[in-house]
């Protein structure tokens, strides 16, 4: 893993002009428009920056779309998981993976009534580089090579040591493995079998006779281990007697987003889903900053095992603000599980996580929002959230933007109109240049250049990147 202090600079070459393909939301032949770059290497800091100017990866393509231009203008969203409550029908999709875990129970009619898994044909039909993890579904067959033998590779692996690995809790995971795209885990996460204190199952519904009577032996083991004496009298001091379950006025309050997703389950479970999660080929350098989170900063595969079948695979960018979902992939025999949406709830399960230990690191990246696609929608659903103003690149809570969004595909969120883009491209020859393999100032390099259609390139580089990426990245010429 690279050096804090040794990183190298982004080096980052662009494409002239704009980009016209066909769209996947639309169906118009040429009607999406976009300007893009190859990113050689990026920082995890240069590329936050990036996405907070409405650029997007996809590989080591980097584009950013031509808003005022493109048939169905794709918004940055963001989604605030210190703050996101989880909607009935995220509820629904976490209960319903509970249901199939605990008693292989499948839910009747749910493959309809998802929106996350209604859109293959939107994206598959576009440029497959150009969709992000949240808007597709691909048979795991489609895999590259690369990734299929690191998962292959992982598959052995667990069934060897499937035996010998005790369950652990997401906020125990071991520090990851120091190599870029190894394709070995760095640590796996099982769905824990014994529940922390206050995350217990559901008190309105009464658990399995067996399963409630091993939690309630458990919960004593653990006080007397605590507090041999004390663990009664705590509760003698409030003139109760003991009891293992909160005050049932407390069995109303509303559950956590980790509640639900690490709900106890008996020890027969019909089922058993297991979570790796690893570094992968990426044009992002790999930072392991001591203010950062454990596993470090940069690109990850994150896999999801069922009873040892791998069942889908995300991945994700964890950068300096946020956790930017990419895409994912998964097994379409197991659609009716919403693995999409149960992916990005987990996601933003882990940027909470993360959270704890980089307070700066707040926010989950969603990729884009199409309002004008009505499929695309669903993204508005993560509450609550912001849009990218495509003009000032300042962030409005989306209940603001809508209104705009039902008179006109294109807005302009920010309604102060006197504000301007403050990142906005001040001094284009301060720009760092990579040239002939030797770093210069852009002011230096345009006075060795004699091609008109030079200048205009580059000065479009330096509006679409902004003042700050401009003086960090290198812009490779040649």
């Amino acid at each position: 893993m690279a050096s804090w202090n040794a990183l190298s600079p982004s080096i980052v070459e662009y494409f002239e002009g704009e980009d016209f393909y066909r769209c996947g939301y639309c169906k118009n032949e040429s009607g999406s428009r976009s300007h893009g770059m190859w990113a050689h290497s990026m920082t995890v800091q240069d590329y936050q920056d990036l996405i907070d100017r409405g650029w997007r990866r996809s590989g080591k393509y980097v584009y950013k779309p031509v808003m005022n231009q493109t048939c169905c203008p794709q918004y940055t969203i963001r989604c605030r998981p210190l703050q996101f409550q989880p909607s009935k029908s995220h509820k629904k999709v976490l209960k319903k993976m509970l249901k199939f875990l605990a008693k292989g129970e499948i839910s009747k009619g749910n493959c309809g009534d998802e929106p996350m898994d209604s859109t293959m044909e939107d994206a598959v039909a576009g440029d497959f580089a150009l969709i992000n993890k949240l808007d597709i579904k691909c048979d795991l067959k489609t895999l590259s090579d690369d990734l299929k033998e690191s998962l292959e590779s992982e598959e052995k692996k667990k069934e060897k040591s499937s035996k010998k690995e005790e369950s652990k809790e997401l906020s125990h995971s071991q520090a990851i493995e120091e190599k870029l795209g190894s394709g070995e885990p760095s640590y796996s996460i099982k769905v824990p079998t014994v529940p922390k204190p206050g995350k217990g199952a559901d008190l309105s519904k009464p658990p399995c006779r067996k399963a409630k009577e091993i939690r309630k032996e458990r919960k004593r083991l653990k006080l007397m281990q605590q507090s041999p004496a004390g663990a009664f009298e705590g509760f003698q001091a409030q003139g109760q007697p003991p009891s293992l379950f909160p005050p049932k006025a407390k069995s109303n309050q509303p559950k956590s987003l980790e509640d639900l997703i690490f709900e106890s389950l008996p020890e027969n479970a019909s089922h058993k889903l297991e979570f790796t999660r690893f570094l992968c080929s990426s044009p992002l350098e790999a930072e392991n900053p001591p203010n950062g989170p454990e596993c470090g900063f940069g690109s990850f595969h994150q896999q999801y095992w069922l009873d040892g079948k791998i069942v889908a695979v995300g991945v994700i960018d964890i950068l300096p603000s946020c956790v930017s979902s990419v895409y994912l992939y998964y097994d379409p025999d197991y659609s009716f599980l919403s693995l999409g949406i149960y992916s990005a709830l987990r996601e933003i399960a882990f940027t909470r996580q993360l959270h704890e230990k980089t307070s700066q690191l707040s926010y989950y990246y969603m990729g884009f929002y199409i309002h004008s696609c009505p499929k695309m929608k669903y993204k508005g659903q993560y509450r609550p959230s912001d849009l990218l103003c495509p003009e000032t690149y300042v962030w409005v809570p989306i209940e603001q933007c809508l209104p705009s969004l039902e008179k006109s595909k294109y807005c302009r969120f920010n309604q102060d109109l006197e504000a301007v883009d403050e990142g906005r491209s001040k001094d284009p020859d301060r720009m760092q240049v990579f040239y002939k393999k030797a770093i210069m100032p852009y002011g230096v390099y345009k006075k060795h250049q004699k091609d008109p259609s030079e200048e205009a390139t580059v000065l479009q580089y330096a509006s679409l990147v902004g003042q700050t990426c401009s003086e960090r990245m290198l812009l490779f010429r040649n």
